[in-house]
């Protein structure tokens, strides 16, 4: 017989509860649950979820990469966001401390303006925000690239990229967004002209990226066949800046050329034409490293993307990361905290299938 020393006034005495939420968090329960059905069609067939291979992960459990020539410890670029607006200034603050603070690098809004000028430089001027050990790219349009290469004024872009302190250029490439926009440029030359011809001048990191449409198989053919840092794919899906132009037109231009905005390609379809121009091009295939960016909506969707895609990879977001950083520096911290804290979940109890 087991002898122990309680008395019955001890035996009268309620058990401490070591769970002192349990009631309320049950009785939520009861009121939620019907409200937290998901339907077989609602169901995310994109991953085989495997609970049982992981524990929680810690806090900074991804794996550094290099990427870009420089160490990522999280899978996530910003966006080229926004030029001389009177946001830009804390905008782009806000988002240099974020890439220091996480380890992301940063790709700027177009940056035009100071090809002829420092008057807006403090707004573009965050490398002491973020850091050197991370990437930063300053941006122009090709236009304005095939404008500089005919007047002979490249060396504007190496000034620019020395006052931002910045690794490299992206040029973004927009036909469709000239066109609709009352103020936009017309291109002489075809842009995969004019982008073999900077590279052949000028011995800087370059990215080319579309503006919110994505790009086409024969498009992309082309540009992997060049010595480019990275292509960053701006697919349709996201900010479509060829539809945020028509938006400022008149009332007959939006008429005719509503449909435009609705041609181009998703970052699915463009990771499907990245794989196979691996197979096709083999050892012509100089560019090796891609943004997957345009409709990424969260961390499920770019965690999926860069794994289905056969190449070196980050996604990147612009909208998402723009909605939190135009207020203060801690609601942009906590927006990236908990994205980042969904991609070591995922990392840890999801494969893609």
């Amino acid at each position: 017989m087991t002898h122990t020393n309680q008395t019955v006034e001890d035996l009268t005495l309620p058990i401490p509860d070591d769970d002192p939420t349990a009631a309320t968090r049950k009785r939520d329960h009861i009121e939620l649950a019907l409200r937290s059905q998901v339907g077989t069609g609602e169901l995310d067939e994109r991953f085989y979820y495997e609970p049982l291979l992981s524990r929680h992960p810690q806090r900074g459990s991804l794996q550094s990469f290099l990427f870009l020539n420089k160490l990522f410890r999280v899978p996530m670029w910003v966006s080229s966001m926004t030029g001389g607006t009177e946001w830009a200034n804390t905008i782009n603050h806000n988002l240099a401390r974020a890439c220091r603070d996480f380890g992301m690098g940063m790709g700027l809004g177009s940056c035009r303006a100071l090809l002829y000028t420092d008057e807006v430089l403090p707004d573009f001027d965050v490398r002491a925000d973020m850091g050197d050990d991370l990437p930063l790219y300053a941006n122009l349009g090709i236009a304005q690239v095939e404008q500089l290469i005919e007047k002979q004024e490249l060396y504007r872009v190496e000034n620019l990229l020395n006052k931002l302190q910045a690794d490299g250029l992206i040029i973004h490439v927009n036909p469709l967004q000239e066109w609709l926009q009352p103020e936009g440029d017309r291109f002489k030359k075809a842009p995969i002209e004019t982008i073999t011809t900077f590279l052949e001048r000028m011995d800087i990191s370059v990215i080319v990226k579309e503006v919110g449409q994505g790009m086409g198989y024969e498009s992309l053919k082309a540009l992997f066949q060049l010595p480019l840092e990275a292509i960053d794919f701006a697919a349709n899906g996201g900010t479509n800046f060829a539809k945020l132009e028509l938006l400022r037109s008149d009332a007959t231009k939006q008429e005719i050329y509503s449909q435009l905005a609705n041609v181009g390609h998703s970052a699915p379809e463009m990771v499907t034409f990245t794989n196979q121009l691996i197979l096709e091009l083999g050892e012509k295939m100089l560019c090796k490293q891609v943004i997957i960016s345009g409709g990424i909506q969260h961390f499920l969707d770019g965690y999926y993307l860069i794994n289905k895609v056969q190449l070196p990879a980050v996604y990147g977001q612009a909208s998402s990361f723009l909605k939190h950083a135009r207020g203060s520096y801690e609601e942009l911290y906590q927006y990236v905290e908990a994205q980042v804290q969904g991609l070591e979940l995922a990392t840890a109890f999801l494969k893609v299938r």
